[in-house]
């Protein structure tokens, strides 16, 4: 029998399970359901998607189905990730937040603050909205390019 390669992630609240086939995906969706099941934690599968990357990133596939019967849809992109031939990112959604994080906080303090006191608001509350799990992603030149355009932007 050939060797499946599965992979979890996680990173903080979040779980990226990774796997060859719809079905070995499936399958590891119920054993971490069972697992979390254990520690009184569940999956919240409102928040849950599937997304197909690799050469047939295209093709449809057949519903994954959690063990209580909830159907986990498949996805084009998600918060982080788009579907494609490789393994790719999407920043669309962290520079929508990063964006609203300073908006919000021009809104406050914007005319009544030091410039001072709002580089150092959006230092330490706007950048890591920005740059959370990028850690975990391949980010092409383009990319890198585009996070620094938006970062130098307010700083």
């Amino acid at each position: 029998m050939p060797r499946l390669f599965c992979y979890i992630i996680l990173y903080v609240d979040d779980i990226l399970m990774i796997s060859p086939s719809v079905s070995t995906l499936e399958h590891l969706l119920h054993t971490c359901e069972i697992e979390l099941n254990d520690i009184d934690m569940v999956i919240k599968f409102n928040k849950s998607s599937c997304m197909r990357i690799g050469p047939r990133f295209n093709v449809r596939c057949v519903s994954i189905i959690s063990l209580n019967g909830v159907v986990i849809s498949w996805m084009t992109e998600t918060r982080y990730l788009v579907s494609a031939k490789v393994f790719k990112c999407s920043l669309r959604y962290a520079k929508r937040a990063f964006h609203r994080a300073v908006n919000a906080i021009f809104g406050k303090v914007g005319r009544t603050s030091s410039e001072e006191v709002l580089l150092q608001l959006v230092k330490s509350k706007c950048l890591p909205i920005l740059l959370y799990s990028l850690e975990a992603c391949p980010l092409t030149k383009t990319d890198l390019k585009s996070l620094d355009f938006v970062i130098n932007k307010f700083l």
